[in-house]
């Protein structure tokens, strides 16, 4: 069988076992057998997975597994039915067979089959075809290389604390491993300018950096949302070396990282913000001007080399607009063509074979001026250009709709995009609602998706610095969140997954608690997310902060960015959510009027039901000796906790509304009421999330969170409401 055609870089003979692996002989001699006829790293990976389930099983079970059972792996490569990344499972007796056109489809119904088997063991095995819902699955990941190479959320703790990580092989094999795992198919590395610390570039060599640093200076708490500023003087005069280390080794480094990606059908895509020159300022000649003819050079040839370096790379991606100081939009998309567009054609016809993904964001620019400009990429058979779309804006809980998308699909036709989904509110608490991941996941508009990348820019998913008395080494943050994470990643690969099966995950992975009811309470406390911002509607990251209920200081006109209760009458609920603002509200009670929307005291009393139903389920816990799962309920009471915080909010907010416009006392008396207990609301919550979290912490859009604090400036909100 020759599967050249295939995109196989080689040929095998379905008639012979390339790898045979027994895993299990139980005292009557019954085995398990688990085979494959391809030799793949991919489904070596997907083996290992089912050989740890059966050996996970067989522990859990008195007598281990009781019956004989053959799993074979089969390529059928001209299987029309089954895409390159789907797979189909069927079972003959004792024979289990996992069909698919390709080596990643086959990994991922190894996956399957071995979470199958740690559910519910051999017998549980059901058979099944499934095929990818979103064909492209990656995550968000602003990366901080270098003080000298910036991501754009290089001044918090999060990328501070995580500079020398992103030089650790060990991190990566464990991301990679666990993205495979969440049905992820890329990475997208953001960076303000990576090329200095990522490629030697012919002609510019000096710009490359030896060696990775961070700064030992006393950081601000604000720095510019635009990205500019973080190399000033004083950053950079005050270097601390991390790692010692040549730029031929920094290449060995991501030539094997992207190398193992490959081997779990995990690709990599660099993206940067623009113009950026961190790293190469004034270096012959190199500037941030838009004009200028060495900077034009320096990127075209740096893109390029990017590709030639690094055989592995899947595409390179860019947005304009951040540092191009008021040019039109012609101007940038100039820009962009003449150093990113003719970087990537120089690539393509030096790598004839070489198959290339092209991604702009439409950001700051219109998608017709960037289509046009960009044709030559369209045109070329071996570059597949996308969009990149800001779908939530930062906000993906928010509402399961989303209205921003509209225009700029009537504008892109029948090309197609990745939208970009960003969390930047959920980072402490492990945070978890299938149905909300699954109606969001189905609401995006699959004629002109090619998929979505997921991911903050106001947090580094690295690993995570923020919990109390870790045991051995700190966990990388998508295993810390792997519910979480685990949803948006499987839903995207196939949005019917029951709850049921969720609930069953749960259960395996928390055998002392009911998977169910854990998933019902977990998804209560959850919900309070979306409820909570969907009503309170500040789009972009440096507006707001769930978790800390602020944003920056010129956004909410507070002295602190603290979101008071003038904030919370002010803003205006998403367009989507399906609620009524404070203000329509207090007119409406004033004129006697009738709305079908929820009024914002029914999205108290709706965040109230989410926290008790949450509370509910805590109190049947119990002693709770699994570390795991006793700190994963301290998050969900913490949730539900926020939650009680923010109905309570909402509701003296309304009536404070009320008594402004009416002037009538016991309006004031229910708002300083509410207030009161918003206050005790916030106190519990910040006793219950200080049990287990560090916490100050500094983040880069709104700067320090000081739940302590924070409390002072709730408690504020009190004297707000009594005034006359």
């Amino acid at each position: 069988m020759n599967l050249k055609k295939n995109n196989y870089p080689f040929q095998i003979l379905s008639i012979i076992i390339c790898l045979i692996f027994i895993v299990g002989c139980n005292d009557k001699g019954q085995q398990i057998t688990v085979s494959s006829e391809l030799e793949s790293k991919k489904i070596q990976f997907a083996i290992d997975e089912i050989n740890t389930a059966i050996a996970e099983r067989s522990e859990q079970s008195e007598s281990g597994e009781t019956a004989n059972a053959n799993i074979v792996f089969t390529i059928q490569p001209d299987n029309a039915a089954i895409k390159i990344e789907g797979f189909r499972i069927t079972k003959d007796g004792r024979q289990i067979k996992i069909i698919a056109s390709h080596e990643s489809g086959a990994m991922y119904g190894g996956l399957e089959v071995a979470e199958q088997i740690k559910i519910s063991g051999i017998d549980g095995i059901t058979e099944q075809d499934q095929n990818p819902y979103m064909e492209r699955r990656g995550t968000k990941f602003n990366i901080p290389l270098d003080v000298r190479t910036p991501s754009y959320t290089h001044p918090c703790d999060a990328a501070q604390k995580n500079i020398a990580e992103m030089w650790n092989f060990d991190f990566w094999k464990e991301y990679i491993d666990n993205l495979a795992r969440y049905r992820y198919n890329f990475i997208s590395l953001w960076s303000l300018h990576p090329f200095p610390s990522m490629v030697k570039v012919p002609g510019y060599e000096d710009v490359a950096l030896d060696d990775v640093q961070r700064s030992s200076i006393n950081w601000e708490e604000y720095y510019s949302i635009q990205g500019i500023g973080f190399d000033s003087p004083e950053i950079l005069a005050n270097p601390e070396t991390l790692i010692k280390i040549s730029m031929d080794d920094k290449i060995k480094f991501w030539k094997k990282v992207m190398a193992y990606g490959k081997s779990r059908n995990v690709d990599f895509y660099v993206v940067t913000w623009n113009i950026f020159v961190n790293g190469a300022n004034d270096k012959y000649g190199i500037t941030d001007e838009i004009d200028n003819p060495i900077t034009r050079d320096y990127f075209r040839k740096s893109v390029k080399q990017m590709f030639v370096t690094y055989p592995d790379l899947g595409g390179i991606g860019l947005t304009t607009g951040e540092n191009m100081r008021d040019q039109s939009t012609k101007a940038k998309e100039d820009w962009a063509f003449e150093t990113y567009a003719k970087g990537v054609l120089d690539a393509a016809a030096e790598m004839p074979d070489r198959k290339i993904t092209f991604i702009h964001r439409q950001h700051q620019a219109g998608a017709t001026e960037i289509a046009e400009k960009f044709k030559p990429l369209f045109d070329n058979k071996n570059i597949e250009f996308i969009f990149s779309f800001k779908y939530a804006k930062a906000h993906v809980m928010s509402a399961t709709k989303q209205p921003y998308h509209q225009a700029f699909v009537k504008d892109i036709g029948d090309m197609k995009t990745i939208w970009t989904l960003r969390n930047d509110d959920n980072y402490y608490f492990r945070w978890g609602a299938p149905d909300f991941v699954r109606e969001f996941i189905k609401n995006i508009p699959m004629e002109v998706s090619r998929g979505y990348y997921y991911g903050s820019d106001q947090w580094i998913w690295g690993r995570e610095f923020t919990m109390k008395n870790p045991e051995g080494e700190r966990q990388i943050e998508i295993v810390k969140h792997w519910y979480h994470w685990m949803m948006w990643g499987r839903l995207g690969y196939n949005p019917e997954i029951t709850n049921e099966r969720f609930a069953q995950i749960l259960q395996n992975h928390f055998p002392e608690t009911e998977g169910g009811k854990l998933l019902d309470a977990w998804q209560e406390a959850s919900m309070i997310y979306p409820t909570t911002t969907g009503f309170h509607w500040a789009p972009l990251d440096f507006h707001w902060y769930i978790e800390a209920c602020r944003g920056r200081e010129r956004y909410t006109n507070t002295k602190t960015g603290f979101h008071d209760v003038n904030v919370f009458i002010r803003i205006k609920p998403h367009k989507e959510s399906g609620f009524q603002s404070i203000p329509v509200f207090v007119k409406m009670i004033i004129d006697g009027g009738f709305t079908e929307l929820k009024t914002p005291l029914q999205v108290a009393d709706k965040l109230h039901a989410h926290a008790n139903k949450a509370m509910a389920f805590l109190e049947t816990t119990g002693d709770v000796e699994n570390k795991e799962l006793k700190i994963t309920l301290n998050d969900i009471k913490s949730m539900a906790l926020l939650g009680e915080y923010y109905a309570f909010k909402i509701a003296g907010s309304t009536q404070l509304a009320l008594y402004r416009e009416t002037k009538d006392i016991k309006y004031q008396k229910a708002a300083i009421s509410e207030l009161e207990k918003a206050l005790e609301a916030w106190k519990a919550y910040t006793e219950k999330a200080l049990q287990q979290n560090i916490n100050p912490i500094w983040t880069n859009r709104v700067g320090y969170v000081d739940w302590v604090k924070i409390t002072d400036w709730v408690a504020q909100d009190i004297e707000i409401a009594k005034e006359k």
